[in-house]
C-alpha cells in the first residue's frame, strides 16, 4: 500500500464516512418503507425507528465535524486541481448543513406533533417546537424536500468518487475506502 493513501485519512475519518453512509442507507429505507404521517399518527414501529436513526446521524456527524476541525484534511488534497477542491469543498459543507439540518427539521416536526425525540430511543431529547406549532408543522414539509436534495447531492458525491477513480485515475475513492479493500480497486 502507498504512503500517500495510508496518510489521505485515518481510521476515525473513514469510520465517520462509512457510519454516515451506513446510517444514510437505513434511514432512506425506513422513510421509504414507514407509512405516511398524518394528524392522528403514533410515533410506533418504522417511525420511532425513523426518529432514533435521525438523532444519530446528527451526532455522528457533529462527532465528525468536531473530528476534522481539530485534524483538518490531509495536505496531499493538494494535488488536486483546485477548482476541483473547491468544488470538493463546497459540496462537502453542503453535505454537512443538510446532514444536520434534515434530522433537526424533522425533529421539529416530530416535536410539533407531541413525540418525543431520544438518542439512542432511551435518553430523551428537548422539543424542537411547541406541540401544535406550524412552523414545526412546515419543517416537516421543509424535512421532506431537503431529504430528497441531500439524496441527490448524495448521488453526485459518489458520481465525482467513481470519475475520480475511473477518468482522473487518481487516489481520491481509494483514499476513504477500507484499507484491505485499497489493492482490490
Amino acid at each position: 500500500m502507498s504512503k500517500a493513501i495510508e496518510q489521505a485519512y485515518g481510521i476515525p475519518a473513514r469510520f465517520f464516512h462509512w457510519i454516515t453512509a451506513f446510517l444514510l442507507i437505513v434511514q432512506y429505507a425506513i422513510g421509504i418503507l414507514m407509512p405516511d404521517v398524518h394528524r392522528d399518527t403514533k410515533p410506533e414501529g418504522l417511525i420511532a425507528w425513523h426518529l432514533t436513526v435521525g438523532v444519530l446521524i446528527v451526532l455522528v456527524v457533529l462527532l465528525r465535524l468536531v473530528w476534522r476541525a481539530a485534524h483538518g484534511t490531509p495536505a496531499e488534497l493538494e494535488t488536486i486541481p483546485r477548482h476541483l477542491r473547491m468544488l470538493a469543498s463546497v459540496t462537502h459543507w453542503v453535505l454537512y448543513a443538510l446532514l444536520v439540518a434534515v434530522p433537526l427539521l424533522g425533529w421539529a416536526n416530530a416535536s410539533s406533533r407531541g413525540w418525543r425525540v431520544a438518542l439512542a430511543g432511551i435518553v430523551p431529547l428537548p422539543p424542537l417546537s411547541q406541540q401544535g406549532s406550524s412552523i414545526g408543522h412546515e419543517a416537516g414539509d421543509i424535512h421532506q424536500l431537503l431529504s430528497w436534495v441531500l439524496l441527490a447531492l448524495i448521488g453526485l458525491h459518489v458520481c465525482a468518487a467513481v470519475f475520480h477513480h475511473v477518468v482522473l485515475g487518481d487516489n481520491t475513492l481509494r483514499r476513504m475506502l477500507p484499507r484491505r479493500s485499497q489493492d482490490d480497486i
